[in-house]
């Protein structure tokens, strides 16, 4: 009963809630991402795959400028990072646009993070069960190392969570994320496993001699990876 009714309605209620409540941080952050980034928005909505794989326009606080060097090609990261960019990702500020994935229905105060759209063609039949519930906001690998854990511990902690999704679960994950976000632990550009997965799949696949798989998988994800609004901010 709880995983098919009352957690959507509390998320429903707690996003509305939170929302009206720190309309006035929200509305100040964005004031000062507008002028920080230099004229490159605000908000930075990657395409993510969502419940059933559906895709969705991921909402975050835009923490980089758009800044390219003479050959048009994009700055570093550490060049591009503003002021504010550092302050709202250390806090965690940069999460909050993802209250209104929330309310829409998109995503989930609790459950897997959503990854990036181009892993999709690199999951096995199992990982894809991952999406049999809405993404979250956090989840059972956030607070359990997060930016440190590798990605077949990452897809673990996924997979139990949406074997035993339960009220108590999700509060007991929600009281961990504040206690690591007010610790400052584990905050940042999140980095499973320190390299993107498909990386990761494409390591395993070619120890298995399955160059086949990796040529598929690239040829499905390309248009992801191609995709603007997917690369990293």
């Amino acid at each position: 009963m709880y995983k098919h009714f009352f957690k959507r309605v509390f998320d429903i209620l707690a996003s509305l809630i939170a929302i009206l409540l720190l309309s006035p941080l929200l509305i100040v952050v964005m004031v000062c991402l507008f002028f920080a980034n230099k004229g490159s928005g605000v908000f930075f909505t990657p395409l993510r795959p969502g419940k059933d794989g559906k895709l969705f326009k991921f909402m975050k606080f835009k923490s980089m400028t758009d800044e390219r060097n003479e050959r048009g090609v994009l700055l570093p990261d550490d060049q591009r990072l503003t002021k504010i960019g550092k302050f709202v990702r250390a806090t965690s500020i940069d999460e909050l646009p993802q209250l209104f994935n929330v309310l829409k229905g998109d995503m989930s105060f609790v459950g897997p993070r959503p990854l990036a759209a181009s892993y999709l063609p690199y999951y096995t039949e199992e990982e894809m069960h991952r999406h049999d519930v809405r993404p979250g906001i956090t989840g059972l690998a956030q607070v359990n190392g997060r930016t440190t854990i590798t990605w077949p511990e990452k897809l673990a902690y996924d997979l139990e969570y949406v074997k035993k999704v339960s009220l108590w679960l999700d509060l007991k994950i929600l009281f961990l994320t504040a206690y690591k976000v007010l610790k400052r632990e584990g905050v940042g550009v999140e980095e499973s496993g320190h390299y993107g997965f498909y990386l990761f799949r494409e390591e395993q696949w070619r120890a298995e001699g399955r160059q086949d798989l990796i040529d598929a998988a690239r040829e499905k994800s390309m248009p992801y990876r191609l995709f603007k609004s997917n690369k990293p901010s």
